[in-house]
């Protein structure tokens, strides 16, 4: 329903590289369809439509597409943020922070605020030291050219005033809004009998090479993996799947319209990432019931994980405690987790606060 009142942030813009199908693209799609129906006006700037995540696009949202999937293609923003004048601008995950640098720095005092939110760890151990210095220092420069840092959880909120030096009253915490089934979604055919899955994209941060080379090593040899996602890492996991003779044990289907349903099926979801955000895969299992075998990818996973009875956390190249935790939960008869509830803190409520806050003071 529309505001009765005119809103500070009526308008607000987005951008987006591709629809291929990520996670911080289709939060970014979930909380837009939830601005639109407070009565905002959203505008994405777009890359490319090409992808699975089109099907998800909302309805009533405004797009400016640029024809381009290239990363650089986005530094055409400040052009359209002049032509279209939005009281403000979101930028959906650390992957575009640097576009939202180039605005305010192309803009100058004619930039919308800008806020940005955390998707991704903010310490990375398994970058080079000298990588991992430049990265440091980039952080630092945030403050700079972002109003308000948004983190879905209070450890993440606490890493990005450590890690960017951002003020603490600059940093607030907001969960994404909780997944919900997509009924017209083509359903994923499951694997007969039990099953792990994993749910990410097929890239070398998620590390599913991990997952697969446990699942020989499990005590049950009947057991099957499937991971569902895309990405450019599919040849060379394909190419281990083969040469561990798996082809008849894991599928890679690819990206799912809805994964709830597998997760929901599934005997546990496992999570071998390097590193995270808030992973929204743990919270979609655990609130439907579903334990799980994580890395310990993120500040946040200790916050979502938060007992033993709902799952486990190993170290990130700790192979025998991996196995050892998949094998605890494919125990038959161990008992799942009781489904967890929703925050009661409206997420959309809390963004559009924020959102109409800081355009408020601009003005």
């Amino acid at each position: 329903m529309a505001n009765s009142t005119h809103p500070a942030a009526s308008h607000i813009l987005t951008y987006a590289q591709t629809l291929r199908g990520g996670g911080v693209e289709r939060a970014m799609l979930r909380m837009a369809q939830g601005w639109i129906g407070a009565g905002r006006r959203v505008t994405l700037v777009l890359g490319s439509d090409v992808g699975p995540l089109a099907a998800e696009l909302p309805a009533g949202i405004e797009l400016v597409h640029l024809h381009d999937a290239r990363h650089r293609a986005l530094l055409m923003l400040p052009r359209y943020v002049r032509q279209l004048a939005p009281d403000l601008i979101f930028c959906p995950g650390n992957h575009y922070t640097g576009i939202a640098a180039w605005t305010r720095l192309r803009l100058g005092r004619r930039c919308p605020p800008i806020v940005a939110k955390v998707s991704n760890a903010l310490v990375r151990p398994e970058l080079a030291p000298g990588a991992a210095a430049r990265y440091r220092r980039w952080l630092k420069l945030h403050p700079r050219f972002l109003d308000a840092v948004v983190a879905m959880t209070p450890a993440m909120a606490a890493e990005a005033v450590r890690e960017m030096g951002m003020a603490p009253e600059d940093v607030f915490v907001i969960a994404n809004p909780q997944a919900r089934p997509i009924p017209d979604a083509v359903p994923v055919m499951l694997p007969t009998g039990r099953f792990v899955l994993g749910v990410g994209r097929l890239e070398p941060q998620k590390r599913w090479d991990r997952l697969i080379s446990a699942l020989p090593r499990l005590a049950d040899r009947e057991i099957q993996l499937m991971i569902l996602g895309e990405g450019g890492a599919r040849p060379a996991l394909e190419a281990q799947i083969a040469a561990l003779g798996l082809q008849g044990r894991v599928k890679l289907p690819g990206h799912a319209g809805d994964p709830l349903p597998a997760i929901a099926a599934a005997t546990l979801v496992a999570l071998t990432s390097d590193y995270e955000g808030v992973p929204g895969v743990l919270r979609e299992a655990l609130a439907l019931g579903t334990p799980v075998v994580t890395t310990d990818s993120s500040v946040a996973v200790p916050e979502i994980v938060s007992a033993p009875e709902l799952g486990t956390i190993v170290a990130r190249d700790d192979a025998e405690a991996l196995v050892a935790a998949l094998d605890h939960w494919l125990e038959p008869g161990c008992e799942r987790p009781v489904p967890t509830q929703d925050s009661e803190t409206d997420p959309i409520a809390a963004y559009l606060a924020l959102f109409d806050r800081l355009a408020q003071r601009r003005r």
